[in-house]
């Protein structure tokens, strides 16, 4: 896998049942390249912090808007001021190239 500017750019795949989850050392390598994220092996998690209620709305918001164009939808657990996001492929079982991807365009949500 390439960096996250890389990975942002990409689109995700549908993922065919029978396909493997990436290894443990692929998540290592890319979670380094994914300030913020963590990861339990079968899902990848932040949590984002905002000033207020309006801001966490709207980047809720966004988020939903990548979901809806990636077809990949993460769970998310939303605060006054902040929202947990929470991705993982369930027809692989744990991690796909499709979270990171998802995972590196919220976070592009932020940059700047």
């Amino acid at each position: 896998m390439s960096d996250p500017n890389d990975l942002s750019a990409k689109h995700c795949k549908p993922c065919e049942g029978g396909t493997p989850p990436l290894p443990p050392n692929q998540i290592r390598e890319v979670l380094e390249r994914l300030p913020g994220w963590t990861s339990d092996g079968r899902a990848i998690a932040r949590i984002f912090s905002f000033k207020n209620h309006y801001e966490t709305m709207a980047f809720v918001n966004a988020v939903a808007f990548i979901s809806h164009r990636e077809d990949h939808h993460p769970v998310m657990e939303v605060g006054y001021k902040t929202c947990a996001v929470r991705y993982s492929t369930h027809s692989v079982g744990g991690l796909s190239e499709n979270d990171f991807i998802c995972a590196a365009k919220v976070d592009a949500l932020l940059a700047g």
